[in-house]
């Protein structure tokens, strides 16, 4: 047996000649995207790839050695190819034919802004919280109605509730953005602090059905499980106070916002029926206009990728190998298209920064279906 020493002088020996042969790989690398530039011919070419993986482990017998080869080869392509974007990033106009940069929003009092539900809504409060009350508001029975109202044209922004510290994401609002021809300008924070709410002179422990919308429902599970009330779903939580003002049913409750309560002439019967203390909904501002202020902080794309071995981790390593942190992922199966699947991701940064330019450039040709949601 060898002395250790030996063995490892050997190694360094071998990486000192691998660093020198991945130099010389990556000025091949250079060289295939100039002339990539002169020809217009995609960097990304995964036949080739598979060819490639395919000769070079086709004489191998060691099934350990041939994934290891093959996971080799796909890490040294993956670099290659992120090297060429980065020489041809300065061609690539695809942000700037797209989004328009603004020192700020265009916001005053000709501005209107539509959400979903009615005043006492928590899609209202992070209305005015963005915008104030100097602008025109109005609201739609549903949350897709105000895409669609901003996709006509019929409005300036629209405000969308998209994840809840408690719940998760709201169901379905990523679809909606995806849908039309929108993007997110903007965000909005607000802390949901539930009541239950009832009739003046009603009685907790005669309360026998409780109206909320599904959200505030699941976000006040624990209060609700104590209890046998029936729970109906509403379209959000300040139609629930409506609702049981109208019905003028001393039986009947509300889960909603102590300002919707008040709006609706109720008495709060029990103060933070939410089970988190830090209950916030995050909310985001949408607009047609194609747009993105100067000192946004936050980028949100939308790809698809299949279901195959090391397809999300390639992607994401445009990030890593541009120093671009991620803040949030979230993914969904696509209809109709088995298993592949969504994937939404916000990343801190701004579409003017090149290491974010560098990173949506590699991503945007090794994926399906990709969509600059919006940078805010």
């Amino acid at each position: 047996m060898r002395d250790l020493m030996e063995i490892r002088q050997d190694i360094d020996e071998i990486d000192q000649q691998l660093v020198s042969l991945f130099e010389k790989r990556m000025g091949c690398s250079a060289e295939v995207a100039e002339y990539k530039r002169g020809t217009g011919k995609a960097i990304y070419d995964p036949v080739r790839e598979k060819e490639k993986i395919a000769t070079l482990t086709k004489n191998q017998t060691d099934h350990f050695m041939s994934k290891a080869t093959e996971e080799l080869f796909l890490q040294l392509m993956s670099i290659s190819r992120r090297y060429q974007y980065g020489i041809l990033s300065q061609e690539d106009q695809y942000v700037q034919e797209l989004f328009e940069e603004v020192d700020e929003l265009e916001i005053n009092e000709n501005t209107k802004v539509v959400y979903q539900g009615i005043p006492g809504a928590y899609q209202e409060q992070a209305l005015v919280k963005y915008f104030g009350e100097n602008i025109h508001k109005f609201s739609v029975p549903e949350f897709k109605d105000v895409v669609k109202t901003l996709d006509q044209g019929k409005a300036d922004y629209g405000v969308l509730p998209i994840e809840n510290t408690s719940a998760g994401t709201v169901s379905g609002i990523y679809d909606m953005i995806l849908d039309y021809d929108i993007c997110v300008v903007g965000e909005e924070t607000v802390e949901c602090h539930h009541v239950l709410a009832a009739l003046p002179g009603a009685d907790i422990d005669h309360i026998k059905k409780v109206y909320s919308h599904p959200q505030g429902l699941l976000q006040c599970r624990k209060f609700l499980d104590q209890r046998t009330w029936d729970q109906v779903k509403v379209a959000n939580t300040a139609i629930s106070a409506k609702k049981v003002a109208d019905d003028k049913d001393m039986t009947k409750a509300a889960i909603c916002s102590e300002r919707a309560a008040q709006l609706y002439g109720l008495e709060i019967l029990q103060r933070e029926v939410n089970y988190e203390g830090n209950n916030t909904t995050r909310f985001v501002i949408m607009s047609k206009k194609k747009q993105y202020r100067k000192d946004a902080k936050k980028v949100s794309i939308s790809f698809s990728a299949p279901h195959e071995s090391g397809s999300l981790y390639n992607i994401l390593t445009h990030f890593m190998f541009n120093d671009v942190s991620m803040c949030n992922i979230e993914s969904r199966p696509l209809p109709g298209r088995q298993w592949e699947y969504g994937f939404y991701i916000d990343v801190i940064g701004n579409l003017d920064d090149p290491a974010i330019q560098n990173s949506l450039a590699g991503i945007r040709e090794e994926t399906k279906d990709f969509k600059i949601l919006g940078n805010f």
